[in-house]
Formats: C-alpha cells, sequence, structure tokens
C-alpha cells in the first residue's frame, strides 16, 4: 500500500493499492469525533461495494445511513444536491460526522459539494471506484454540480479527510469506463515528461502508474490548490473537452471529451507553431492505443457556444493549457475574439 500525504487547507493521506477499502473503518474513525456516518452512493456501484463499505463502518463502531441516487452525470445536479443535504438533515448529522463517497466522479464531486454545504462543512472520505475518479476528481478538493449552462459551474473547494483508491475495484470496471480514466492517465503523462508519458500502455494500469498521477497531482494542488496558478495546466484539454462533452449531450463520457480535447489543442498549436506537428501527432496515437477517440463531428461554433460557458473563463479570455512538447505545457490566454480560430485549428482534417 502506498500513501500519499497532501498539504493542502486540510492535510490529509491519499491510500494507493489493492484492499484499500478494507482501511475505511479504521480511517473513518480518525476522520469523526462522533459516530454517525453516511454512505453516499449510486444504483450502479452500491449493489457491488455499499455492504462491504457499510460493514466496515459499523465494526468500527458506527451507526450508518445509505443515500443511493441514480448512476450517470446527469444526476450531477441541484435537485440531487438537495436531496442529499435533505437525507443528511433528516438523519440529524452533526459536524462531527462523516460523509462517505463511494462511487465515480459524480459521486465524489456531488457528495463532497453536499459535505461542504451542509452545517457549512462535514468531514468527509472519497473511495473513487473508477480510474477517473482515483488519478482525478477524488484528489485535490474541487467540488461541484453541474447547472443547464455547463459542467461544474456551482461548487466549491473543499478537501476531504481521506481518500482510498483501492486498486482492486478497478476488476469491475467496464471496458468502456475504465478507457475513460486512461485520459486523464494521458493527460498526466503529457504533462509530467517523458519518464511517465513513456510507459503508458493499455498494459501498464495499475496501482503504481495510479500513484503516479495521484503524486502529479498532488504537487499541483500544494502549489495552487484554488486554481490560479500552477493547478490550471490539470486542465489540458477540460476547456474544449468540457464543450464537446457538453454539446454531445453527454453522448460522449468525460475522457472521451477529454481526449478529444487534448487533441484539438494540441492541433491548433501546432498550426500556430507553438508545438511540432509530431508532438499533436504523438499524444493523439497514445489516446488511440488506449481506444479513445481523437476528433469530433461538431461544429465549431457548437464548441465554441459551450467553451464560452466555462468556468475557466476570466472576463473576456480564456486561459488554455497547451503543449509544446510532451513535459512541456504552458497556459496561454487567448480572447474571446480568438476563441473560434482555436477551435476551428483543431478540428481541422489532419495534413
Amino acid at each position: 500500500m502506498k500513501t500519499i500525504h497532501v498539504q493542502a487547507s486540510r492535510a490529509y493521506d491519499v491510500a494507493v493499492g489493492g484492499g484499500a477499502l478494507n482501511l475505511l473503518g479504521e480511517t473513518a474513525r480518525r476522520a469523526a469525533r462522533s459516530r454517525t456516518a453516511m454512505v453516499v452512493s449510486e444504483t450502479t456501484v452500491f449493489p457491488l461495494y455499499g455492504a462491504k463499505a457499510a460493514a466496515a463502518l459499523e465494526q468500527a463502531g458506527f451507526t450508518v445511513y445509505t443515500h443511493i441516487f441514480p448512476a450517470g452525470e446527469p444526476s450531477k445536479n441541484g435537485a440531487e444536491f438537495l436531496s442529499l443535504v435533505n437525507d443528511l438533515a433528516a438523519r440529524r448529522l452533526t459536524r462531527s460526522d462523516l460523509v462517505v463517497a463511494l462511487g465515480g466522479g459524480v459521486t465524489g464531486d456531488l457528495t463532497g459539494f453536499a459535505a461542504a454545504c451542509y452545517l457549512r462543512g462535514v468531514a468527509y472520505i472519497q473511495i473513487p471506484t473508477t480510474l477517473l475518479a482515483m488519478v482525478d476528481s477524488s484528489v485535490g478538493g474541487k467540488t461541484a454540480i453541474d447547472l443547464p449552462a455547463g459542467k461544474n459551474l456551482c461548487g466549491a473547494f473543499y478537501q476531504p479527510a481521506a481518500v482510498l483508491c483501492d486498486t482492486d475495484l478497478l476488476e469491475t470496471l467496464p471496458a468502456e469506463i475504465f478507457r475513460d480514466g486512461c485520459a486523464e492517465v494521458v493527460k498526466y503523462g503529457v504533462l509530467a515528461g517523458r519518464d511517465l508519458f513513456d510507459r503508458l500502455t493499455p498494459e501498464s494500469i495499475g496501482a503504481g502508474i495510479v500513484a503516479a498521477c495521484i503524486n502529479e497531482k498532488r504537487k499541483a494542488v500544494e502549489a495552487d490548490e484554488f486554481d490560479n496558478g500552477a493547478r490550471q495546466f490539470l486542465n489540458l484539454g477540460h476547456t474544449l473537452g468540457h464543450a464537446v462533452e457538453k454539446e454531445s449531450g453527454f453522448a460522449l463520457s468525460h475522457g472521451q471529451a477529454v481526449s478529444v480535447g487534448m487533441v484539438l489543442i494540441a492541433k491548433a498549436a501546432a498550426k500556430f507553431g507553438l508545438c511540432a506537428p509530431e508532438t499533436a501527432r504523438e499524444i493523439a496515437a497514445k489516446l488511440q492505443a488506449f481506444g479513445l477517440p481523437v476528433t469530433t463531428d461538431l461544429a465549431p461554433d457548437a464548441i465554441l457556444a459551450a467553451a464560452l460557458g466555462d468556468k475557466k473563463r476570466r472576463g473576456d479570455s480564456v486561459t488554455l493549457v497547451v503543449p509544446r512538447a510532451i513535459g512541456d505545457c504552458i497556459l496561454q490566454p487567448v480572447a474571446v475574439s480568438e476563441l473560434p480560430q482555436w477551435i476551428e485549428a483543431g478540428v481541422e482534417p489532419w495534413t
């Protein structure tokens, strides 16, 4: 078992390895002063791991309640958020109690935001059950729900009390959900450099790669917890990716959309002379090796409209993460008036 310590506004440990779920009871006892907990999960994950999580808490002396919501991105909305906080209130959880997020990114984001808001903050533990959530959303304290105008537009920075990344849980993931997380893994490779990027193959993804990705995120979070500087590099592929995801009506998953977004921005960077065309092609080839999409049929105008609603927009500019080479990315402020050129360059066929 590998432990990664995150020194943020609330310091916490991330346990990575097979069997990490077995640490829930002792981890919960350290995180909560009282002995009541609510396990929040969704209809796909809870039948697989809910009973084991509840039993671990009960054996540690907790009274356990559960809150289950429909699986899928559409549940990351205001109605489900209010349903959850009302359930916490109905069960009379106090600031000394604990909330446990058991599931993928939707569960973690929704539960974390509820924990941040209920009683102005109660402790919560993340138990990510997807590769995407393990390497990305469970660490770093970004919590949010979606609004009709766009993804993650209503949320808070709120660090968990602990994160348990049990890589054994990846064994039950459908192949397409596993591939979803591989997009974020490739993103870390592009950011970190050759030592990680060149190691990435579909067969290499396990506890070692998961821990390496989390360690990259730890460094970004510790340098810039509230996303005003270095942490913005983690948005590689996300500004255009979120736009593609939204305009697809969420027919494209988050990982698929981020994959497309990374390639769009790399192709545009190559066209504008910021990176070599070979770099853009190498990024696309790595993503394709994981079975991820690298193109979109969406019209540039549709992508633009969604991108202008992205939370990363600052006034009349958007900061794009632009790869210059593997392991060398820059933050590129782009005027809103110039964004259509970037999108059009990204969607053009390869030359």
